[in-house]
């Protein structure tokens, strides 16, 4: 649900970051980058490239570079885009809306408000553990807050989020699982979970959809939406895609919910032109507690695509 336009668009957004001065994000103790500008890397050969996928400090350990045959598939512009996690509860939308990496406020800068406070990693997959900020602050308002104003009190969420990312599956070199846990502090009457959500360069201007029985592929409108089958944004000469599946969606109850589609491709200013997809859970009265939720995301070309969802519809290994 993040970048928004301070949004105009309520159903997924994005916002037109101002730049701040570059200084550099701030972690809990103990964090250990292996790279000296605070961030980390996992790499996997796939189809004559390398997929490369980068964590940062800038972003709380948001994923916010995904490359593959040279190709950025990721805006990362500002804090609210990436390849991250977000929520929304009690019809509040982004005024109440704990966002991993960072806040509106946050801008295009170089810190971020959410707090990275456990980092660990292997040779394919790393974890993290987030408090994530407030999307937007105490006694803020923007057209994507059904209520007004939510009820926090600060810019640092009491929500913590954990995640684990892994790259390249048994047969499946290019799909992405993605494994998050939203802790909530308290109980609500509704809660929205965006466990993943990409945004993406606008180049990635042809939406398609995946139907799993028949692993065939169909145009999908640029009309702003979710629906139940899986969703695949490419360029145009299908030479570059990432799709999204998850192996609980849709939910019961919810047959045409579960995978969303946003164009924001027109939006003026440097950097503020994107397209995305989500895979969204929602609950109804969840409990305290951890919320877990599954979502694999898929690189490649729209055909390297097809097959690799294909092959998560028959059974993520």
């Amino acid at each position: 649900m993040r970048p928004r336009l301070l949004r105009t668009m309520a159903a997924a957004g994005l916002c037109l970051a101002a730049a701040t001065a570059p200084v550099r994000a701030e972690d809990g103790p103990g964090i250990d980058w292996p790279e000296p500008n605070g961030s980390l890397a996992l790499r996997r050969p796939f189809g004559g490239s390398e997929i490369v996928l980068r964590i940062s400090s800038r972003n709380a350990g948001a994923v916010d570079s995904l490359t593959w045959g040279g190709t950025e598939f990721l805006n990362g512009f500002d804090h609210g885009r990436e390849l991250q996690s977000a929520a929304a509860f009690d019809n509040y939308g982004e005024c109440h809306n704990p966002t991993e990496a960072g806040s509106a406020a946050d801008g295009a800068g170089a810190r971020s408000t959410s707090l990275l406070t456990g980092l660990r990693r292997g040779r394919a997959w790393l974890e993290t553990e987030t408090r994530m900020a407030w999307w937007l602050g105490p006694g803020q308002a923007s057209p994507g807050c059904p209520r007004g104003p939510g009820p926090q009190t600060g810019a640092l969420s009491d929500h913590t989020l954990r995640k684990r990312v892994a790259i390249g599956l048994p047969g499946i070199p290019n799909a992405i699982e993605v494994q998050a846990s939203f802790d909530l502090p308290r109980p609500y009457a509704s809660a929205t979970f965006e466990v993943l959500t990409a945004y993406m360069p606008p180049g990635f201007s042809r939406f398609w959809t995946f139907e799993p029985r028949s692993r065939t592929l169909a145009p999908l409108s640029h009309e702003a939406g979710e629906q139940g089958l899986p969703v695949i944004l490419a360029t145009p000469d299908g030479a570059y895609a990432m799709g999204v599946w998850s192996p609980g969606l849709p939910q019961p109850g919810l047959p045409n919910l579960g995978y969303g589609r946003f164009d924001f491709a027109t939006v003026p200013g440097a950097g503020n032109a994107t397209v995305k997809w989500n895979c969204v859970f929602r609950e109804e009265a969840p409990a305290a507690g951890p919320h877990g939720y599954a979502c694999y995301a898929v690189i490649g070309t729209l055909a390297d695509v097809q097959a690799g969802l294909a092959a998560l519809a028959d059974g993520p290994p």
